[in-house]
């Protein structure tokens, strides 16, 4: 009987080890491997980023143990190429990138998604094209984008691709600024715009624009790419999340912290959270931004599958002599450490 009563000693002392090495991977993580980070932006005051604000100004990134500087190197690839210059650590932009990067042997994996579409509307010049009948009446035409390389540009080229022209038919000119890219379309300088919030529901407001093509929406962003999307996304190169492994996931936590945060923030919530400088002057305006890309805003960080693929197709679409059929796709992104995050915070 002694035998059989050291037996379930053991066997109940394992049951519990087993019950602690199950649970203490969700509860507890070691300190960050670098708590001082550059995560590189293309417009900080778009909506797009708005989970990075968020994290930022209610502490959530202090809280897991990280200075972030959330900076602004003006447009999607230039943050990209800063970052692989050692000027950042982390890039917020265009999942798409991660294809394009592996394509020329250079891999980024993402780790956690901002938004579930790419939040970006296309709108043609009230003033410049008042009788504008077709997205073939752009030829020729300047639309402005936050900068060539980011989602604001690949928007356009889709729909004109879409519609039978070519990137060569038109100038895309940049404005990184949000206040600028409102100034050029005012002052007749762009005859078309294709931008992040709140630049376009400002333009709207005030009937400078008219829509043509919408992403801000789940429905219109399914429409225009042919499927689920990968909107904007947090990713940085395979050596740095395979050597910051506990970074990665402080970063996931704090950004999976925010949306869930912004799944019930009420508008008198946002305000108070968000620069002043953002909201170009106009509080109202800019809930009402907010109010149009809500649902595009991720959930839990997570990755969609189909979404992959879908931006796959994408970037061979814009670039036929992208090698599609050589790229790994489970290779571009990872799941592992938002799906802590969202265990963690029950997102």
């Amino acid at each position: 009987m002694e035998g059989m009563r050291m037996d379930r000693r053991e066997l109940l002392a394992v049951a519990a080890a087993a019950l602690a090495a199950s649970v203490l991977p969700a509860r507890a993580q070691g300190k960050p491997e670098k708590a001082r980070l550059i995560v590189g932006l293309g417009a900080p005051a778009s909506l797009a980023c708005l989970p990075l604000t968020i994290a930022d100004r209610l502490g959530y990134f202090a809280s897991e143990g990280l200075d972030v500087d959330l900076h602004d190197f003006g447009g999607g690839l230039r943050t990209v190429q800063a970052v692989q210059d050692g000027g950042g650590d982390i890039v917020a932009g265009a999942f798409e990138h991660t294809i394009s990067l592996q394509g020329r042997n250079q891999p980024y994996r993402a780790f956690v998604m901002l938004g579930r579409a790419p939040q970006v509307a296309l709108g043609v010049s009230t003033r410049n094209l008042p009788s504008f009948r077709s997205v073939a009446d752009l030829k020729g035409r300047r639309i402005g984008v936050s900068a060539v390389g980011t989602m604001s540009a690949m928007v356009a080229l889709l729909v004109l691709q879409r519609n039978g022209l070519l990137a060569q038919d038109v100038q895309l000119v940049e404005h990184a600024s949000p206040a600028a890219a409102v100034q050029a379309m005012r002052a007749g300088q762009l005859d078309a715009i294709s931008h992040h919030e709140p630049v376009m529901t400002l333009l709207e407001s005030r009937s400078d624009v008219r829509v043509i093509a919408d992403t801000r929406s789940l429905r219109g962003s399914q429409e225009l790419f042919g499927g689920p999307v990968v909107g904007p996304s947090l990713y940085a190169s395979a050596d740095f999340v395979q050597k910051h492994p506990q970074t990665v996931q402080a970063v996931a936590n704090a950004v999976v912290h925010a949306l869930k945060w912004l799944q019930t923030a009420g508008p008198s919530d946002i305000i108070k959270v968000v620069p002043e400088s953002y909201l170009l002057g106009d509080r109202g305006l800019y809930l009402a931004s907010f109010n149009k890309v809500r649902e595009a805003i991720a959930t839990d960080g997570l990755i969609p599958d189909d979404g992959v693929r879908t931006a796959l197709r994408t970037v061979t679409r814009l670039d036929s002599s992208f090698k599609g059929e050589r790229i790994d796709l489970a290779r571009t992104f990872t799941n592992d450490f938002s799906r802590r995050a969202k265990e963690k915070f029950r997102a």
